[in-house]
């Protein structure tokens, strides 16, 4: 099947958790690039105007997020139906503005973490692919071997996702050498961050192609589903497309939000998850400071068979299956009822 792509232009507002109105004056380079956004904006508005006038689209798909806010008003002002899909546990500030006049709302996470209309709210989940489903121990084992480590020693995996995460890196390289007393350990550390921690390499020991230590470094994986089925415990951020691939695999985690990020949503995903006992937390800023605090819990869930069965169990219980197919129903279904 042929996708056809086009851009359009978009800009984002930009703001930073705990910035006041003098962080902002002693910033103005923030305020000048939501000034050229704004425009931004304009001009993408025109853009999907265009589009849709020559191609008159039966729906709109809206994924969420800034570039979706001018081809959202666009179809609003053609009032070509549209279904919005939100994945975090908190709206964006460009799904807040377009869910007012949604034909639908697909959310990532159950209902009741939200404010939508009930009446045209639906909870599909967030599609995944296939892969990222529990294995069995025997799978695990199989899977620790592949990755080179021992398969009867707990394995402990960090990640930042495909960039990398600066903070769980620099962390990782002060707790790892108590950490590797009791477990292996392998580091996502991300394309943009792996060049900073290539020191992390006189732990990785290889001979003849077999890996002689209890500790791998990667870039990033394309296959990431295997790397989290050959885990014990994982050490991520709290999105929400890394935390719906982790409850597929019910796995248990430590998340560290990134608390930066504007509206502090993953602040708020991992607050969801924590009240449901479905992950521990460990909070970036005081981590930072006290990297015991991540050494500690993730000791915690190693010496805790319990305490892992449990946080999967409700991690896992986030899961929404075929998540795909519910999503395509209700984009099927609006167009239909157009």
């Amino acid at each position: 099947m042929d996708v056809n792509i086009k851009r359009v232009a978009a800009g984002k507002f930009r703001r930073y958790a705990g910035f006041g109105l003098m962080d902002y004056l002693r910033h103005f380079d923030i305020v000048l690039n939501n000034i050229a956004d704004f425009f931004r904006v304009v001009a993408g508005f025109f853009q999907s105007l265009f589009r849709m006038i020559m191609h008159r689209p039966d729906v709109v798909f809206l994924k969420g997020g800034y570039v979706c806010l001018p081809v959202g008003m666009a179809a609003r002002l053609l009032r070509i139906p549209y279904v919005v899909h939100d994945s975090d546990a908190v709206p964006g500030l460009a799904n807040r503005l377009l869910s007012k006049r949604a034909a639908k709302i697909a959310t990532g996470m159950p209902l009741s973490y939200y404010n939508y209309p009930e009446n045209k709210a639906e909870w599909t989940g967030i599609p995944i692919s296939e892969e990222f489903k529990p294995v069995s121990e025997a799978k695990q084992k199989n899977l620790k071997k592949e990755l080179g480590f021992d398969p009867e020693k707990k394995l402990v995996l960090a990640t930042g996702g495909s960039l990398g995460a600066e903070d769980i890196n620099l962390t990782m390289r002060k707790i790892l050498p108590e950490l590797l007393k009791s477990s292996s350990a392998m580091l996502v550390a991300g394309r943009e961050r792996y060049p900073d921690m290539l020191d992390l390499k006189e732990y990785e020991k290889w001979e003849d192609g077999v890996l002689q230590s209890n500790f791998r470094m990667v870039e990033f994986s394309s296959e990431m589903w295997k790397l989290f089925g050959a885990a014990d415990v994982v050490v991520s951020r709290a999105g929400a497309s890394t935390m719906t691939e982790l409850s597929g695999m019910a796995k248990p985690v430590v998340m560290v939000p990134n608390e930066e990020l504007p509206g502090r949503h993953q602040v708020k995903n991992a607050k969801a998850y924590e009240k449901a006992e479905a992950a521990i937390v460990v909070s970036d800023s005081k981590m930072m400071k006290k990297p015991e605090l991540l050494l500690d819990a993730i000791l915690h869930l190693l010496r805790s068979e319990k305490e892992r069965e449990k946080l999967a169990k409700n991690l896992h219980s986030f899961t929404k299956d075929n998540a795909a197919e519910s999503l395509a129903d209700i984009i099927i279904g609006v167009a239909k009822d157009k």
